[in-house]
């Protein structure tokens, strides 16, 4: 191909713009305008749009106008970057910024919402009160009540971080001895099966009873919760491995543990994150209605709290920052899996 016909095949390549200056063509530059556009105007609508009459009057608005204004600065500082530097093929910058190219429907989409939400809450009182807030009580929370609200997610992370690696060590081991000996099979499946299906919440009463205090109670429902499967699929992992590794192994005169440790295990890896992703996941929900019922402090005793005050502002945001704590955990996962497992790696994708 001639010089020629390569300039000529650029725009289609870029989907019929050609690049401005640097690493960005110019229809997503555009792209990227609208989404800045966007988020000055949801910060004009929240700092000069008066609010309603018969509505409470919010303290951070002009805090959280501040805010806006600060994303879609950043937005376009981003834009500019991105257009004027051409990033090395295949570097991290050049990741970088395709990734916020690809994350540019999303913050035109969360625009929109931020400004729909402001609208129908603050300024026009159309949602009935006090179920439903403007986003600037969601600041005011992370504002005025952040030292509780940091001590509650504390002791939240640290039950589920105790929880969760106990029942995903005793599931690891449970599931590679259920796999690997059929006497331990014979005896551990049943109990599997019994215990297995129900959900570990049914299990709060006797809990709470059996344990001398409520956080050791809290401890054994999230690792009952994160066990289960992670047993069920390590076993299953491990069963599934080929005989023939068995063979190859045992010939170059292997021992049963090595069989175990270097050939059992690691093939059954992915099988193993399967079931730590779903334990993890189990894990979230008993967390919280364990510390509802029965923990002093953390995320569901603040949600409880906050629901008995009628401080929905506070549950929402409470809940905002679980969410966030949740998906950067399994974003984590992903990347211990990643490394692990790099064979797999961008076969499944959080």
């Amino acid at each position: 191909m001639s010089v020629n016909d390569t300039a000529a095949a650029l725009p289609a390549a870029n989907g019929g713009a050609l690049p401005i200056g640097g690493g960005l063509p110019s229809n997503l530059l555009l792209r990227f305008s609208a989404a800045a556009l966007l988020w000055f105007a949801a910060s004009g609508v929240t700092a000069l749009w008066p609010d309603a009459a018969d509505a409470q009057e919010w303290e951070r608005t002009g805090e959280f106008a501040s805010l806006l204004v600060v994303a879609a600065g950043l937005l376009v500082l981003a834009a500019l970057l991105a257009a004027a530097i051409r990033p090395a093929p295949r570097s991290r910058l050049e990741a970088a910024i395709a990734s916020l190219s690809a994350s540019v429907p999303w913050l035109i989409a969360l625009a929109l919402g931020v400004t729909g939400w402001e609208i129908l809450t603050a300024k026009l009182n159309l949602l009935p009160r006090p179920f439903f807030v403007p986003p600037q009580a969601l600041l005011e929370v992370y504002l005025d009540d952040w030292p509780r609200l940091l001590d509650c997610f504390a002791a939240s992370l640290r039950l589920l971080i105790t929880g969760y690696a106990v029942g995903s060590i005793l599931g690891v081991v449970t599931g590679v001895a259920i796999g690997w000996s059929r006497a331990v099979g014979y005896w551990v499946h049943p109990v599997l099966r019994l215990i297995g299906p129900l959900p570990a919440t049914a299990w709060l009463p006797i809990a709470f009873f059996a344990f001398p205090t409520s956080w050791s109670a809290s401890v054994f429902l999230i690792a009952l919760a994160s066990g289960v499967p992670v047993t069920v699929l390590t076993w299953s992992g491990v069963a599934g491995v080929n005989s023939a590794y068995y063979d190859i192994a045992r010939t170059l005169g292997a021992s049963p543990r090595f069989l175990v440790l270097k050939v059992a295990v690691p093939a059954a890896m992915p099988h193993v994150f399967v079931g730590l992703f779903m334990g993890l996941g189990a894990s979230f929900a008993v967390l919280v209605v364990a510390e509802m019922l029965g923990v002093k402090s953390g995320v569901g005793w603040y949600l409880q709290w906050a629901q008995g005050w009628a401080a929905y502002g506070n549950m929402y945001a409470a809940l905002l920052v679980m969410a966030l704590l949740c998906s950067g955990l399994v974003t984590l996962l992903f990347r211990v899996r990643d490394r692990l497992l790099a064979w797999q790696k961008g076969m499944l994708k959080w």
